[in-house]
């Protein structure tokens, strides 16, 4: 099973997501901003600081209590095929 191990958000609501299977992913969550629960992460701000790994997988953790349960995520499978290939893990910039 894929997971995530690690996130690296950056300034354009786009994430680097690191996999356990060592495939790098950058995510676009751009398409997803504004709109229903994704909302809450429309700061570019509350976007970067609350990017984090919960439930195996890309989260937001709004309430800062790691609570699994009260987390914004994503499907990992839905990261691991739409998430463009990272081939050079030494041009990642946040």
């Amino acid at each position: 099973m894929r997971t995530v191990i690690q996130v690296i958000p950056r300034n354009d609501f786009k994430v680097y997501v690191f996999f356990n299977d060592g495939k790098i992913k950058l995510y676009d969550m751009s398409t997803l901003i504004g709109k229903g629960v994704f909302k809450q992460i429309s700061n570019i701000d509350v976007f970067i600081k609350t990017c984090t790994v919960l439930n195996h997988t890309l989260a937001w953790d709004l309430l800062g209590n790691r609570d699994e349960y009260e987390c914004l995520d994503i499907d990992p499978c839905s990261i691991y095929s739409d998430g463009i290939d990272v081939d050079d893990p030494t041009k990642i910039t946040a």
